[in-house]
């Protein structure tokens, strides 16, 4: 190679170096600075120096002892490869215990989350001594327990007291009717939660300020305070008070609103609480939030669409809100939704589909999403409904008169009379005639000890079953049954289609077409050039 040559390379390779470092400077990538060792005016030099190469010859050491049990490994493999048959005796308990130990992991991994729920409420009706039952304003039937007040009843020494938890949906008249019937059982609370949310970079600020909770009006804190403060003084000493209720009452809304922060999880979605959380008000007053009560499937439908904690992608939409439209009063709800009148749900959910713009692939209406529409709003905090109070009042069977009293003695009642009645002028309530008339499915049945709750099996092994049923349904007497079942559901689905207005039966119209000119081309297969048709 000529020097010319070699000094162009060499000037080539220095101009592309120099470039990276420049594209490197700009990236801000800096050299791993080298370690610069123990100066020789550190005490103790040569002890950390030893130390050091110690540690370099254990680590030495460790790695020698893994690659030599690796080839053990290995060799064992390989003999076990040559003699299929034999196999070593000291592998046995391992593998025995190995078993056990995976056991237990997988037992506390698939362990269902409703017998964790079940646990966490226990545990909070067993550390609490006043506990406060959410019930919705819009049901308040609907929202108790029997079991759970039967659990607390039984617990010894703890009070109960109910809050009327969204208390502005529901027209003044009718609030006043529910507080003058629950008030004769137990000491009740007319209570607004403030709804109004935050997010999180805006709420470590609002902590770091120390300013106010800004939010939508709380209606009946005051209230609840100064019962709690009543019954803590003649109780005289700190106090621990449970949040318990179905799901989407709104337990976390009403500990926001005593705290004036947002310490708790809130959302439209229901059983956002999983687990029992701690909030200390003051010094003398915690807070336990609580997961909501595990609905019992015995339960009517109606029931079980509005109280159980499943989404409704878990839950058949269209018949989880017919259930529910079933139950409300048909001549409020078309005024409310601007529909036609309806005969039944299906044409309802037609009717809300268009009027509202869903529509599936091709053009028809999503009766599915109308469903979950009006699933969302009924369980939700934005749709005004109400139900009556039973006419005649009778305490129910797990409270007796004594009980009653107990549960009464310790607190200020007319105080918290005043505070209800200045709660109720506070409240805007909507208007009776803007509200729909709904009828309770009476007290919901829940489910507290962890041996009632039936095992889920878990996605895969369903898989495997179904794909076991699907494997046999290809047999004789099963194919037979399923296509009977097939027939069946065709019927229901035709049925269920003539039901429709004319505007839905219209999308099917292109298919019927579509066989009628199949069947002309068929018949018109003999067709007379001569005759001529005018």
């Amino acid at each position: 190679m000529t020097c010319h040559k070699r000094y162009k390379i060499q000037k080539k390779v220095r101009e592309h170096h120099r470039k990276l470092r420049k594209e490197a400077k700009k990236r801000g990538r800096k050299k791993p600075r080298k370690d610069p060792g123990v100066p020789n005016s550190a005490p103790f030099k040569e002890a950390l120096l030893r130390e050091a190469e110690l540690r370099k010859q254990r680590l030495e050491e460790l790695k020698q002892q893994q690659k030599l049990d690796r080839q053990k490994e290995q060799e064992k493999k390989r003999k076990l490869e040559a003699n299929p048959g034999v196999t070593p005796s000291n592998l046995e308990p391992v593998k025995e215990e190995f078993g056990r130990c995976k056991a237990k992991k997988t037992k506390s991994i698939k362990q269902s989350p409703k017998k964790l729920y079940c646990q966490e409420l226990k545990k909070v009706i067993e550390a609490s001594d006043v506990l406060l039952e959410v019930l919705d304003a819009r049901d308040p039937l609907g929202c108790r327990c029997p079991q759970v007040e039967e659990a607390i009843v039984q617990g010894g020494q703890k009070k109960l007291v109910l809050v009327l938890n969204k208390s502005d949906l529901v027209p003044k008249e009718n609030l006043e009717n529910w507080l003058n019937y629950l008030k004769k059982e137990l000491p009740t609370v007319v209570f607004k939660a403030s709804t109004k949310l935050k997010n999180k970079g805006k709420m470590t600020k609002v902590r770091k300020k120390h300013a106010p909770f800004k939010s939508e009006v709380c209606v009946g804190k005051e209230g609840l305070w100064k019962l709690l403060g009543s019954f803590q003084e003649t109780y005289s000493k700190a106090i621990q008070v449970g949040v318990i209720g179905f799901p989407n009452v709104g337990k976390s809304s009403i500990i926001n609103s005593l705290k004036q922060e947002q310490i708790c999880n809130v959302g439209v979605s229901m059983g956002l609480t999983r687990s029992v959380q701690v909030v200390p008000l003051d010094k003398q007053i915690t807070v336990l939030d609580s997961p909501g009560f595990i609905v019992s499937p015995a339960n009517s439908a109606t029931a079980l669409a509005l109280r159980s904690p499943a989404s409704i992608e878990a839950v058949k939409a269209v018949e989880a809100a017919s259930a529910v439209l079933s139950q409300a009063d048909t001549r409020q709800v078309v005024l409310r939704f601007t529909v036609p009148d309806f005969k039944n749900s299906l044409e309802f959910f037609t009717s809300l589909a268009q009027r509202r713009g869903l529509q599936r692939k091709g053009g028809g209406p999503n009766v599915e999403g109308a469903a979950k529409l009006l699933w969302s709003e009924w369980t939700g905090a934005s749709l005004g409904y109400y139900c009556h109070p039973p006419t005649s009042w009778a305490p129910p069977p797990h409270f007796t008169e004594g009980i009653i009293t107990d549960m009464n003695r310790g607190f200020n009642l007319e105080e918290l009379e005043k505070n209800n009645a200045r709660s109720i002028q506070a409240i805007r309530g909507p208007r009776l005639a803007s509200s729909i008339l709904f009828q309770s499915s009476g007290l919901t049945n829940g489910i507290i000890e962890e041996t009632d709750i039936a095992e889920e099996l878990p996605e895969e092994e369903r898989k495997h079953e179904e794909q076991d049923c699907k494997d046999t349904g290809r047999g004789g007497e099963s194919s037979a049954e399923g296509a009977a079942e097939k027939s069946s559901d065709e019927s229901l689905a035709e049925e269920a289609w003539e039901a429709l207005p004319g505007e839905s039966q219209a999308v099917e119209q292109p298919a019927q077409s579509h066989v009628l000119d199949a069947m002309a081309e068929e018949e018109d297969d003999a067709y007379d050039f001569s005759t001529d048709y005018i």
